[in-house]
């Protein structure tokens, strides 16, 4: 018997029981072996009837996927506990399948006598809530627990969206002509070749444009002199892609840059291994939400732009169900959004006249994060050029009466009027790039905490439309701005974000408020910190991606940030974003209901509560270190 107690003593979280304790569970061990390659639990198929502790082999443990191959494979020995959490967790059903590699054996405790130890000793009972919150921060380990209705056929679906590289299409030669070929040799060299986009070379056979049938067609049209050279009409800037980019990543590229064609990427700078068109993947993604946003830039109408913003939910409820990563569905919102605003903008234009002056017409907030919900409103604002001074005023009239038109579009499309008025119909933001830079120096050189606070949305900006050289002047400037001392603007910065505390009580339960009778806790102001902090980390490093899984990324590969920090920043913010997405998806498709940022306790599941649980320490961990860090940093 006291061999069995010392043995227990080394096994989580038998550990942490007293050892009069112990000896009782002694007395209810039962010892059972097993051959080698003994399947023992096959998952959601298995009712568990008690939980194994490995006394000798070894337990190999995974998930089957739909053509079964082994997924997700941990090996466990000696002193490992197997089957709390199915016991406790996943309606007593295994949530893995088992194999014993070795002759193994293991003492064997019921479910009954198990469950006891769980409701007499918190610190027990919490190990394997825990340990699963742990887990399911795991993408693979989780999309297998979260298995949706019809798992093959959607995981299957989800693997050939979401998963599928460049590198696995069949990607056209490139077809190329000297830039000084005349426009009938190119439509010639263009038939022969049974191609639709034609790439043109500069002296050294650097690519540095193309023409496709359209640009002939628009020749014609315009009586264009087929004697002319190609260089008079071809398109550019060149957009291309790498071989290892995901489909999904290839086609929203495509939709952002407005581009029919692609450049496949190959080894060295202007070598490129032939070329992609978008029909080309969008034909191949038949299911796919993608031809929903071609559909979107066809739409002739703010009615008709409208009917398809109210579609987006569903999508979105439909993507998550599929197990597609929520980071892939705030791309596919995003781009919904970026097109219809870009839709709206154009008509805007093609009604008052060609603007005055080069602009870019700005988002800012969420959507200059890429990171939208569909409880989301209005976030942007006008950069204009400098313009002499008799001009000034026209220029700007002119933008303030846009920037109104295009605010109201939105709005009846179903982008809401801004609460806090960060508009550019609001005259405070519709102004030439000489006074955005002095806003700019005014909200970093003068900080306080209440401009650092209403002001930081703006350092999440992100041209949609117009001249890109102006966005690029203003990034230059605050690229030198960041060089100068600003221990007081990053201290506030720090500050601001460290203010919202994760909802976790002493006692490790999820702190709520009431709502129209319902325990809740908002679930936007929980995933705020990482936000904050992320950005804070990104300005003082001068890293100017907005999307908070791309500013983390930029910061590990710096050294800012460790791999382990930035995993466990990536899963818990993607998690919570999950969360949200589909609640509020089904506050718009079930409940007919506007959608909010609260989430219900009790519309959770145990797996979600101490998978948030898990969540929530790591963004206090977070906000720990933060604080002392950017503490010593920026006093000494």
């Amino acid at each position: 018997m006291n061999d069995k107690i010392e043995f227990l003593k080394t096994v989580k979280p038998f550990d942490v029981l007293p050892d009069e304790v112990l000896a009782g569970v002694v007395g209810l061990l039962q010892e059972v072996r097993y051959t080698r390659d003994t399947a023992i639990y096959h998952q959601e198929v298995t009712k568990m009837k008690g939980v194994d502790i490995i006394v000798e082999g070894e337990y190999e443990a995974f998930f089957y996927d739909s053509e079964q191959n082994k997924r997700v494979i941990d090996l466990h020995g000696r002193g490992y506990c197997y089957g709390g959490l199915s016991v406790l967790l996943n309606r007593k059903r295994s949530l893995r399948s088992v194999i014993a590699k070795k002759g193994t054996l293991v003492f064997f405790l019921s479910r009954q006598d198990f469950k006891q130890l769980c409701q007499a000793y918190e610190e027990f009972f919490h190990f394997f809530t825990a340990e699963f919150g742990r887990r399911m921060l795991n993408d693979a380990y989780a999309h297998f627990v979260k298995r949706p209705t019809a798992f093959e056929e959607n995981y299957i679906a989800s693997d050939q969206l979401y998963s599928r590289k460049i590198e696995s299409f069949v990607y056209r030669d490139l077809v190329t002509c000297p830039s000084d070929t005349p426009l009938y040799e190119a439509a010639q060299l263009m038939a022969r070749k049974k191609v639709s986009c034609l790439f043109v070379q500069d002296a050294q056979q650097r690519i540095v444009g193309y023409i496709t049938d359209i640009t002939l067609r628009d020749v014609v049209a315009k009586q264009v002199s087929v004697q002319e050279p190609v260089s008079l009409v071809m398109a550019n800037p060149l957009v291309s892609i790498s071989t290892q980019a995901y489909a999904y990543e290839t086609i929203l590229l495509m939709f952002r840059t407005k581009s029919q064609y692609l450049l496949i990427e190959g080894a060295g700078e202007g070598k490129y291994l032939g070329f992609i068109s978008r029909n080309k993947l969008l034909s191949e993604q038949a299911q796919s939400p993608f031809l929903f946003i071609q559909s979107v830039k066809l739409a002739q109408s703010v009615e008709e732009l409208k009917r398809k913003w109210d579609k987006v939910p569903e999508i979105v409820y439909q993507l998550l169900n599929r197990g597609v990563k929520p980071e892939i569905v705030n791309q596919v919102i995003t781009t919904v959004s970026d097109t219809i605003a870009l839709k709206v903008i154009e008509g805007v234009i093609a009604e008052v006249g060609t603007p005055p002056a080069k602009f870019v017409f700005m988002v800012l907030g969420s959507e200059g994060r890429k990171e939208q919900t569909l409880s989301t409103d209005q976030d942007n604002a006008i950069i204009y050029e400098d313009k002499a001074n008799e001009q000034r005023e026209l220029v700007r009239a002119y933008f303030l009466n846009f920037a109104e038109q295009v605010s109201e579009r939105l709005d009846a499309i179903g982008f809401s009027f801004c609460k806090g008025g960060f508009m550019a119909k609001n005259s405070k933001w519709t102004h030439s790039l000489s006074h955005w830079k002095r806003n700019y120096t005014s909200w970093m050189k003068e900080p306080d905490p209440e401009t650092v606070m209403k002001f930081a949305t703006f350092f999440d900006c992100r041209y949609i439309y117009g001249e890109a050289a102006i966005m690029e002047e203003l990034r230059d400037f605050l690229d030198q701005e960041l060089q100068e001392p600003l221990d007081r603007f990053l201290y506030h910065m720090a500050r601001n974000a460290l203010q919202y505390e994760p909802p976790l009580t002493f006692f490790k339960n999820i702190r709520t408020f009431t709502v129209d009778g319902h325990e809740v806790f908002n679930i936007k102001k929980t995933m705020t910190p990482i936000v904050d902090l992320v950005r804070v980390y990104a300005l003082q490093k001068r890293i100017f991606k907005t999307n908070t899984g791309e500013r983390l990324k930029e910061l590990k590969a710096i050294g800012a940030f460790t791999d382990t920090e930035v995993q466990e920043l990536m899963q818990s913010y993607y998690y919570l974003m999950s969360l949200r997405l589909k609640k509020q998806a089904v506050q718009i498709i079930q409940d007919k209901a506007e959608p909010d940022n609260f989430i219900d306790i009790r519309s959770l599941t145990k797996i979600e509560q101490v998978t948030l649980k898990e969540i929530f320490k790591t963004i206090a961990n977070f906000q720990t270190t933060i604080k002392l860090q950017f503490t010593k940093e920026l006093f000494g």
